[in-house]
């Protein structure tokens, strides 16, 4: 199936480029991957940043190759939902542990309405507060009710429940926020 999302191989090229000129060894460290993304070291899109940067950096080694990025490319512009949603999983769960518990969830999402709040994706609902989204995130996808959320829990919810996919998806779909953002950035 052709996914209308999907980022074009256009513009897949640019970032294979522009990755090979700011990054001539290869390897990207986290200020340059804020810099690259066109992320104000300490503005508020700095800790999603942080957290993509974490997912990207499969071998922990606190450098993204270019393997690692053209493999989280991929696998967020062309992967089906379920890949999306393992991935970014992996983003919420900040101390991997395999579980994202109440304060990840939340500190994600406060960093992510921040970022979202400032474009126009038209997906928040006004009227509910970054608590209220955790709470109803929580009550939709920890089945348990531990208070912990499991890569499986993670998944089956967000696949059974279309807002919470909304909610997470906001997450998932790092592209677009990019794209929009170097636009908005005068470096590019």
């Amino acid at each position: 199936e052709h996914n209308p999302e999907a980022i074009d191989v256009k513009s897949l090229q640019e970032m294979y480029k522009k990755f090979v000129e700011e990054c001539p060894s290869g390897r990207l460290f986290l200020h340059e991957f804020k810099r690259f993304f066109g992320v104000d070291p300490t503005g508020e899109a700095s800790e999603y940043a942080e957290n993509m940067f974490r997912a990207f950096d499969t071998n922990e080694d606190n450098t993204i190759d270019f393997l690692e990025f053209v493999a989280a490319l991929n696998l967020v512009f062309r992967g089906d939902m379920e890949h999306k949603l393992r991935w970014s999983f992996k983003v919420y769960d900040r101390d991997s542990n395999g579980f994202v518990d109440r304060n990840e969830l939340r500190s994600i999402m406060a960093s992510i309405y921040k970022v979202k709040i400032g474009s126009r994706t038209g997906r928040e609902d006004p009227n509910l507060s970054v608590d209220d989204v955790v709470e109803r995130i929580l009550q939709a996808v920890d089945s348990d009710g531990d208070g912990n959320i499991s890569m499986e829990e993670f998944i089956r919810g967000a696949q059974q429940d279309p807002w919470v996919l909304n909610m997470l998806k906001l997450d998932v779909d790092p592209a677009r926020w990019v794209l929009e953002n170097r636009r908005k950035s005068a470096h590019f």
